[in-house]
């Protein structure tokens, strides 16, 4: 486990198991939402984009949380060595992400882009999910379970499975 790259719908629990990933194997943690967004909240020129997560990709070692472009998801998924889907019930997802909301407002989620606003980012993260099932979908799952065997491919279905999957890894 080199390059993994980590997945799943807005509130699916990416952040935290990547950053308890990254504590337990000391590779490095690269989060798309902090590179993807300037402190305003505003998108970076994609240009910009491509050149940072180009870069990342050429390094020896990385976990990489997010979606990110398209074009770069691609990308990623082709360079991972290990590949981490989280693929909980959507209403986990919306209800991690009110959660995050609710908690966000008193204290900044962590891993949550400095000072992007945690109203804004609530909103978009809802209407991503509203536009999830487009994407994360059969076709999806069937890719996912095609890649070739020199991948280490783990999808974690359930808020269970998600604890003991962190659990594991940070032992």
């Amino acid at each position: 486990m080199k390059k993994v790259m980590i997945l799943g719908k807005p509130g699916s629990g990416k952040s935290t198991l990547s950053r308890r990933l990254a504590s337990a194997t000391q590779l490095p943690l690269h989060t798309l939402d902090i590179i993807e967004y300037k402190k305003n909240g505003e998108r970076i020129d994609q240009a910009l984009y491509r050149e940072i997560h180009d870069n990342i990709i050429e390094k020896e070692s990385w976990i990489i949380e997010g979606f990110g472009l398209m074009e770069s998801f691609f990308q990623r998924l082709e360079a991972a060595d290990t590949l981490i889907y989280i693929e909980l019930p959507y209403l986990v997802s919306y209800w991690w992400v009110t959660k995050r909301f609710l908690k966000g407002l008193f204290i900044r989620p962590k891993g949550w882009p400095q000072g992007c606003s945690v109203v804004k980012g609530t909103w978009r993260s809802y209407q991503v999910l509203r536009l999830c099932p487009q994407f994360w979908n059969r076709d999806f799952m069937a890719k996912i379970e095609s890649l070739p065997t020199t991948k280490s491919v783990y999808i974690i279905r359930s808020a269970a499975e998600l604890d003991r999957f962190v659990k594991e890894a940070s032992s």
